[in-house]
């Protein structure tokens, strides 16, 4: 039987390595993309409190879907944009080929995420909403999961205070692979921004 993934247990692992490494009174920057997105809202949202915390979003899919934009789920082998080279060096990532178990029970397990984010919506989009820890999102504009422009206008409706980098226009749902550059630059420019 696979393992139930929970987004409140990942939480509590990333805060257990926090306080391994003694770094549960430092300053943390958090980077984050697809599944790492919730997992940080959840964070941010236990941390509201205790930790000094900065949050990249390179999705932001709770935001954008359970208010009321309803986007389909492409295959995920269709989420990255038109580099040929990238779609057929990431088929591991991405592709057919990642079926550890049969039926394809591990994704399948994982995706149950999808169904805590519309029952823990309120938490985790309120915490965005509510926090005054810096929020970046890097956004590519071919993302199939997140399309533009509608993704990005939701977004910034909701999270005005958050800035945005929005790369070059056939960048997709995996900027970090994409365009690595690009995703460092604009990483690193925002996390000097403060």
């Amino acid at each position: 039987r696979p393992h139930r993934y929970s987004i409140f247990e990942q939480a509590s692992i990333v805060e257990g390595l926090v306080r391994h490494l003694g770094l549960h009174r430092q300053r943390i920057n958090l980077l984050s993309h697809d599944y790492g997105d919730t997992v940080a809202q959840e964070l941010l949202h236990r941390s509201l409190q205790r930790w000094v915390l900065s949050v990249m979003l390179t999705q932001l899919l709770p935001c954008c879907s359970e208010l009321g934009l309803n986007f389909s789920f492409p295959g995920l082998g269709q989420c990255l944009g038109p580099t040929r080279s990238l779609r057929r060096q990431s088929t591991g990532i991405c592709g057919q080929q990642h079926r550890p178990l049969p039926n394809n029970m591990f994704l399948s397990s994982i995706l149950q995420y999808i169904n805590q984010r519309k029952k823990h919506r309120d938490r985790w989009v309120g915490a965005l909403m509510s926090t005054s820890v810096p929020l970046h999102l890097i956004y590519g504009p071919l993302d199939p999961v997140n399309p533009h422009p509608e993704f990005l206008q939701l977004y910034k409706k909701v999270l005005p205070m958050s800035t945005v980098s929005v790369l070059a226009d056939h960048i997709s749902h995996y900027p970090q692979l994409e365009d690595p550059t690009g995703f460092l630059n604009a990483y690193l420019s925002f996390i000097n921004s403060f």
